[in-house]
């Protein structure tokens, strides 16, 4: 009896399930009641029904740009600038399987349901990139870096400046906030999250050197080196001190200062050098160090005077300074006489003479080592008006003209002869386009930067000196070395004409008919040779070279009268009645 009863009450419960099941159950077309997606009731509604207004609801937020505020400002942004798609369909389909199922279980489905509704936050899709432009953008508009406490100097009064916390957008949250924003169908304003961040130095950490720095602009500082002193006034230390919570003797104005100081401080070392003496020999000046300022520890030092409240005096530290070629380098380059030298002589306008010296000075001095090849264009570098080279006459393209550096070629060519003359093998030299009689036949060297050049090698074994002296009117270059009495056969060829003489001729009428008049003889192209025999001081033939030159005419101008003009012939008729 009992086991029935069991039975049979079991048996009604799951009727009464299967009941009450079915009276939940609805229509398993349309969403549970209470669904919300996105915080909007579609409950009731199909999932096509709850699509369309979805979507209609959407896109009427989405037709106004997004507010957002950050550090005192406000942003506009709207969703087709980031590319914003909701994903209420696949949120709507999502809804459908929450509360679907087959009849009985969809009806328990929906009754839990009753208890705790369908609430779906739909699938965002958007630009990245773009939301990262956008919220760094803001960021730039809005960060603001701290302001450190630090000391102000005006005049003699040094006094703290407090500093200012700074601002920092929290870019990854608002990249968050902003698309959950945008995907919302609300447009109120939204607060983006900012951050503070504060000084690192703040005024109490300033007041120790606040109180020092104004001591240290209290009084003068007296600088010493030996007997010498300089006096450092109390505004004069204010601009070297640079402030901080650690101060120092530094900044552009101590650098200036303490480089003025050098100067007059500096004993520069010399170089061991040569001086020239009697008999084409050379002596050997020893070398001297010098003294240099020690800007680094002088510095500290002057700061450390000035903080004292007594005997503010500092001594400045110095260090030597060695030479850079010592007498003992200098000796072992054996360098005692005269190797090879020569003489031109110079005149013209004033800037072709400035032009000489120029030059000259550029390449006096040189050392040229053992096998060592001398490039005049490498010794000189450009020539150009920064340098101080100014515009003389000069033969450009077989034409005399002016240019800038005119003269420098009878530097080259005082070069190239004492080259020549001390036997030393000549490997870049190019005569001038047009004769120059003031100079050894066949023996000119024009040089032109930095394609023409004159090169010479030292194959004396020994250190080359080369040397310039500029007198009055008169341009010398001498080569020192260790003399190795070499004897130099020059053999020049005539200068032979090759062409004809141009004319250029002009009409001149002030003038008679047939008149001549010569402005210039001119020159026709001409050229020579000049062989070089170098023999050893036994006699015997080292090198036998020769230099070609080739040069061009210069045309003869002649000025001429006009043509006589002739009567004009009368006409035949009238001549008839004339002779009649």
């Amino acid at each position: 009896m009992g086991r029935r009863l069991v039975v049979g009450i079991a048996a009604l419960l799951a009727v009464v399930a299967v009941v009450l099941g079915f009276a939940f159950a609805g229509s398993a077309g349309r969403l549970a009641d209470g669904t919300q997606i996105a915080g909007i009731d579609v409950g009731g509604l199909t999932a096509k029904q709850a699509t369309q207004k979805l979507d209609a609801r959407y896109a009427a937020a989405a037709a106004l740009p997004g507010t957002f505020t950050a550090g005192g400002k406000t942003f506009r942004i709207p969703a087709k600038e980031l590319s914003v798609q909701v994903e209420f369909k696949r949120a709507v389909a999502d809804a459908m399987s929450q509360g679907g199922g087959p009849g009985v279980v969809r009806g328990y489905r929906r009754l839990t349901l009753k208890f705790s509704p369908i609430s779906i936050d739909p699938q965002v899709e958007v630009y990245d990139a773009a939301v990262r432009y956008d919220v760094s953008k803001i960021a730039r508009a809005v960060d603001r870096r701290e302001r450190n406490a630090a000391l102000v100097r005006r005049g003699l009064h040094i006094t703290v400046s407090p500093g200012e916390p700074g601002l920092e957008v929290d870019q990854a949250a608002a990249r968050t906030i902003l698309v959950n924003a945008l995907a919302s169908f609300s447009r109120t304003p939204v607060a983006l999250p900012v951050k503070r961040t504060s000084p690192s130095i703040t005024v109490d950490r300033l007041l120790p050197a606040q109180r020092l720095a104004s001591r240290i602009v209290a009084a003068p500082v007296t600088l010493r080196l030996g007997a010498t002193r300089w006096r450092v006034p109390r505004w004069r230390l204010a601009t070297l001190l640079r402030l901080g919570a650690r101060l120092s003797i530094a900044g552009p104005a101590a650098e200036q200062y303490f480089a003025q100081l050098r100067r007059r401080v500096n004993d520069p070392a010399r170089d061991a050098t040569w001086e020239p003496i009697a008999g084409g020999k050379v002596r050997l000046v020893a070398a001297r160090p010098g003294t240099a300022l020690d800007i680094e520890r002088s510095a500290r030092r002057v700061l450390a005077a000035a903080e004292r409240t007594q005997n503010r005096v500092a001594t400045l530290a110095t260090q030597p300074s060695a030479p850079q070629r010592s007498t003992p380098r200098a000796k072992a380059m054996a360098i005692t006489g005269t190797v090879g030298s020569y003489e031109t002589l110079y005149s013209g306008v004033p800037n072709r003479l400035h032009n000489v010296q120029l030059v000259a000075r550029l390449i006096d001095g040189k050392l040229i080592a053992p096998n060592e090849t001398f490039s005049f264009n490498q010794a000189t570098g450009e020539r150009t008006a920064a340098k101080g080279f100014r515009v003389a006459p000069v033969i450009i393209n077989g034409e005399v003209t002016t240019g800038l550096g005119g003269g420098v070629c009878q530097v080259s060519t005082t070069v190239f002869n004492a080259a020549f003359e001390a036997g030393l093998p000549i490997t870049a030299r190019t005569n001038h386009a047009l004769y120059i009689s003031h100079y050894p036949l066949g023996r000119d060297a024009t040089v032109d930067y930095p394609d023409v050049d004159l090169k010479f090698v030292n194959d004396t074994g020994h250190w080359l000196l080369l040397r310039t002296f500029v007198g009055p009117d008169s341009l010398s270059v001498v080569l020192y070395g260790t003399p190795v009495q070499r004897r130099v056969e020059a053999i020049a060829q005539p200068l032979v004409v090759t062409g004809k003489l141009p004319v250029k001729k002009t009409v001149d009428a002030t003038l008679e008919p047939g008149e001549i008049k010569v402005d210039d003889p001119g020159v026709p192209p001409q050229k020579t040779s000049v062989e070089r025999k170098v023999y050893d001081e036994n006699g015997k033939l080292l090198s036998d070279q020769t230099w070609y030159s080739t040069y061009r005419a210069e045309p003869k101008l002649e000025r001429v009268g006009p043509k006589k003009k002739q009567p004009k012939a009368r006409p035949a008729a009238k001549q008839a009645r004339a002779s009649a």
